[in-house]
């Protein structure tokens, strides 16, 4: 089979397998059985001539030639994509930029950025996704996404180790913070002591995998009593305005906190700092995505600004 014969089903199973990680995932999402992604798979690597995908007991990833083929893929894609909207009379979408952004990011940050460029740049489309960090540098990887927003922790490792490595650009650092009951004890000073966190209730998120502790003090010295668990933070704040527990925050989401709630700085033991980065592939971007990319660090900048009044009053 020449290469040239392969189908842009073909392509775009390979796109959802490497974006989604893994084939059960890639099959979901475009409503196929797995075996059927398989055999498209297996279709597209018989006609490259080599294996695109490196299968590992944690998923999936490009090889690379997958990554050669996804490259080319990609363009192919969305030159299709373009063609449909012109056929049914739709605007050429030249100017879209695909945006994706951790959970937090969505309460503040990315609604100033895109109500800013609404105004500067009312010609740029900007589509958005909400996912997880690896989910959305899965995404870039494969080409669905040109800019992510994604959260990073101490020891602020890469965010995968797959070559060559995303570009990476720190909008703000901050220490992390604790969203308290404005009727809690805690709440009467300017900021919480890490040794008056013992014994408290919790607002957790999910309860499965690596996040299963999200919303508990990271270095909390004993085991956290977890009175609810919600993987929406705004669902996390309100119950935390209701009085039914402590959870963590970035400070980034202090202007977002509801009525009730107190957003303060904790003290003593090490410090817990948070990055927010914006993370693309590493060859120059096109015009529009230069431009959202700095409508996003103007929105950081306000948005420390508005939060760091806030923590301080």
């Amino acid at each position: 089979m020449d290469f040239t014969d392969v189908s842009l089903t073909a392509l775009r199973v390979l796109r959802a397998v490497a974006e989604q990680g893994t084939f059960t995932a890639a099959a979901a999402s475009l409503g196929y059985t797995q075996s059927a992604v398989s055999r498209q798979i297996a279709a597209i690597e018989r006609a490259a001539g080599a294996q695109l995908l490196e299968r590992r007991r944690d998923g999936v990833r490009l090889t690379e030639a997958g990554r050669v083929v996804m490259r080319r893929a990609t363009v192919v894609l969305d030159e299709i994509d373009a063609t449909a909207r012109e056929l049914s009379g739709l605007p050429e979408q030249s100017g879209t930029v695909r945006l994706g952004w951790f959970p937090s990011a969505g309460a503040v940050l990315v609604p100033t950025a895109l109500a800013a460029l609404r105004r500067t740049d009312p010609g740029i489309d900007v589509v958005t996704r909400e996912g997880t960090t690896p989910a959305l540098v899965r995404a870039l990887r494969a080409g669905s996404l040109d800019l992510a927003l994604l959260a990073s922790a101490p020891p602020f490792r890469p965010p995968d180790t797959e070559s060559p490595p995303l570009a990476l650009r720190t909008l703000t650092e901050r220490a992390l913070c604790l969203a308290v009951p404005a009727s809690h004890p805690l709440a009467r000073g300017d900021y919480v002591d890490v040794t008056d966190l013992r014994g408290q209730r919790w607002i957790a998120g999910s309860s499965s995998g690596e996040d299963r502790l999200m919303g508990v003090w990271p270095g909390l010295d004993e085991r956290p009593e977890i009175a609810h668990t919600a993987r929406d933070w705004l669902a996390k704040l309100h119950l935390v305005a209701a009085g039914f527990g402590l959870t963590t925050v970035p400070f980034s989401l202090a202007p977002a906190a509801p009525p009730g709630v107190r957003i303060l700085p904790v003290r003593g033991g090490p410090q817990e700092q948070r990055r927010l980065l914006l993370a693309r592939l590493p060859h120059p971007p096109a015009e529009p995505a230069t431009r959202v990319a700095a409508a996003l660090r103007a929105a950081a900048l306000d948005a420390d600004t508005a939060a760091l009044s806030v923590t301080s009053s």
